[in-house]
């Protein structure tokens, strides 16, 4: 339905099919963007509105059980009524004296619904009832109101009750953490005895460190080809890719494991059940491990027999989270984008150090979503399969209100994310974390050049032998000095990305 507005003036009533002649105030469209066959959308229309108010203003918020009832009325038998409830109760109720033969009025159908039907006070509704009828018999009102009374204290006392609630006694943090200290002292001693880790429930030590504690270690993102040739070139010995075009996975493979490197792929953030064949086609590139972003991923890889990292998108922000994964299978834990730099400390403190790995140079990605701008804009395809992949050939950025441009990048299952144009660093906590016994580093790149990935990676090797300060190392790389997203990024009288 529509009715036709000059300003705030209708001029029409409601039309629902035809021509309609629309004006507008002077300027108010550039006509120019329009042309015949263009489809328009109508975001609003108070008619329907109206109806969907409607629909639950005044609703019952009760759930109701539909009840089925079968009717036996046979001149000389008792009334015989059985209740069906959808949830399987059943019952039934007889009345105490035989019926007998109208004289004027024999009950019917229509009479036995409307007065059997009334369930009113409890949670059940009539959804139907059928009835058999012989010999034209008279049932007093009476009489169907004691059946229906029965019927509705049988139908209250025979439901099936509701399992009861297990409630923990308090204190249960206190418990559940207790839990995870005895998990985590053990799982010391299986590191430190060199034992098969194997034999222990618990997540064992991650290749590479030589005790519990170990020596640092740096690991690197890539991106493209080529920052993953300059990572290798650098002596990085364990790497992860992410790339838009999952061909390039098995190039990348062969690059790392031609230079001695562990290589893990990641996955998309998102994936969905008809979107298994992307881990299946992962799976045959020979890395070493995966960088699992969801848990689908963290499933299927696990049941490959892939060793798994769970990334910041599994959001843990506690030593309960990270234990929990750990226990489904995984070596380390990404630890999550919202902790700011107490919350993090706070975190490491409660949790196997050596279980965690921690992001600390990176461009913070700002939002991730479905729609594809590649494929919307510069494309006239309307999906994957015909978009033609101008996210080979073209880059997107959003400009905001500062004149900062954000990189928008696709990934293999065609889902776009937003990244920060300014990479955030979290140097100068490093050496807070290193005393607590954090050994595993994670550098992420975005569009770093190849020199701009060698300086980025000879300072953070050289924040972690304490040969540069952390305030040098952010400077120098022009990053703001941030942990996590609590100090700017979602913060909205900060968020530069606020009024795009």
């Amino acid at each position: 339905m529509w009715a036709v507005y000059q300003g705030s003036q209708r001029l029409e009533a409601s039309i629902d099919h035809g021509l309609v002649e629309l004006t507008f105030v002077r300027d108010a469209v550039d006509f120019a963007q329009l042309w015949p066959g263009q489809q328009i959308w109508k975001t609003d229309d108070q008619e329907l509105a109206r109806r969907m108010r409607r629909s639950y203003t005044n609703a019952d918020p009760q759930r109701r059980v539909p009840v089925t009832l079968t009717v036996r009325a046979v001149v000389g038998e008792p009334l015989c009524v059985e209740a069906r409830t959808a949830t399987g109760t059943v019952c039934e109720v007889r009345s105490d004296e035989p019926l007998s033969a109208a004289r004027q009025r024999p009950v019917t159908g229509e009479l036995l619904e409307e007065k059997l039907g009334r369930f009113g006070g409890t949670v059940y509704e009539l959804d139907r009832l059928e009835a058999e009828i012989i010999g034209e018999p008279m049932v007093p009102m009476s009489v169907l109101g004691k059946v229906r009374n029965r019927l509705k204290e049988l139908l209250e006392t025979s439901g099936v009750p509701l399992p009861p609630r297990r409630i923990a006694p308090p204190p249960v943090l206190e418990r559940l953490r207790a839990e995870n200290r005895a998990e985590r002292e053990r799982a010391a001693q299986v590191a430190a005895s060199g034992r098969d880790a194997n034999s222990a429930p618990v997540a064992a030590p991650v290749r590479g460190t030589n005790s519990v504690l170990g020596e640092p270690e740096l690991r690197v993102l890539c991106r493209t080809l080529a920052q993953l040739e300059a990572a290798l070139s650098c002596g990085i010995r364990d790497v992860q890719v992410e790339f838009p075009d999952i061909r390039q996975y098995a190039d990348a493979v062969s690059m790392a494991h031609a230079s001695q490197a562990q290589i893990y792929l990641a996955t998309p953030r998102i994936q969905k059940p008809n979107e298994v064949g992307l881990f299946r086609a992962m799976a045959r590139h020979g890395a070493d491990g995966i960088l699992v972003r969801n848990f689908g991923g963290l499933t299927f890889f696990a049941a490959e027999g892939l060793p798994c990292v769970a990334d910041f998108s599994f959001n843990a922000a506690n030593d309960l989270t990270v234990h929990q994964l750990c226990r489904l299978g995984v070596l380390r834990v990404t630890a999550s984008y919202d902790l700011n730099r107490d919350q993090l400390l706070d975190m490491v403190a409660a949790s196997p150090p050596h279980w965690l790995e921690i992001v600390i140079h990176q461009h913070m990605p700002l939002f991730h979503m479905e729609h594809c701008v590649f494929c919307a804009l510069l494309s006239p395809g309307t999906n994957h399969t015909n978009c033609g992949r101008p996210c080979d050939e073209h880059q997107v950025r959003l400009r905001d209100r500062l004149g900062l441009e954000h990189l928008l990048q696709a990934d293999v299952g065609c889902r776009n994310t937003l990244y920060n144009a300014v990479a955030q660093s979290g140097a100068e906590v490093v050496p807070e974390l290193l005393t607590a016994g954090v050994r595993h580093f994670r550098v992420e790149l975005l569009e770093e050049t190849t020199d701009h990935v060698r300086q980025t990676i000879d300072l953070y090797r050289d924040l972690l032998a304490s040969r540069q300060s952390g305030k040098e190392v952010w400077r120098q790389l022009k990053a703001v000095n941030r942990v996590g997203v609590t100090r700017g990024t979602l913060e909205e009288r900060r968020n530069p990305l606020a009024i795009l």
